[in-house]
């Protein structure tokens, strides 16, 4: 005898009514499980090309800016070493302002101006020619007063200075449109 033998007809159709409900839901539960773990298969496979491409821009970043750091300290090297070449410049052309006001100040070296040989226009005679206690051959000079002397030297310096100003200011401006 059979177990379902001994349960009425009527009921035998309930239970293997049930029984079939049980194992549909059982297979869709087994198939819902199976969708389940294909979907999160395909969700970790797109998670992990998403980090992998996440991993590659900014390793595409980091080098990027590498580079830029590098042209960026390269420029400053430049500038840096234009600007010591100016300064050096400015200070050797200063020393030797200096040295030129000390030589006229203790009358070591004397500032003269080439004299026409004659102007008609004025009431002033010079020599035309050299006289024979003369050492240097030539046209004709007069000294300048040392104060005036000072004054001229004083204006060459501050011109020297400007040049040198301006040729530092041009070094910049070439060094910076170099790298556009």
């Amino acid at each position: 005898m059979h177990l379902l033998d001994l349960i009425p007809a009527q009921f035998r159709i309930a239970v293997v009514g049930l029984l079939l409900v049980v194992l549909a839901a059982g297979s869709a539960a087994s198939a819902w499980t199976a969708q389940g773990w294909r979907y999160g298969q395909r969700l970790e496979h797109q998670a992990r090309l998403h980090a992998d491409t996440l991993t590659e821009l900014a390793l595409a970043g980091a080098a990027l800016q590498r580079g830029e750091q590098g042209k960026r300290f390269a420029l400053e090297q430049r500038l840096q070493n234009n600007d010591e070449a100016h300064n050096k410049e400015l200070t050797d052309a200063q020393t030797k302002q200096a040295r030129l006001r000390d030589r006229l100040a203790t009358a070591d070296l004397r500032l003269s101006v080439v004299l026409a040989t004659t102007d008609a226009t004025s009431n002033c005679s010079v020599p035309a020619t050299t006289s024979t206690g003369r050492v240097v051959y030539g046209p004709t000079r007069a000294q300048l007063d040392p104060a005036h002397a000072q004054r001229i030297i004083g204006i060459s310096d501050a011109g020297d200075q400007g040049l040198i100003a301006l040729a530092a200011c041009q070094s910049y401006v070439r060094e910076l449109t170099k790298i556009k």
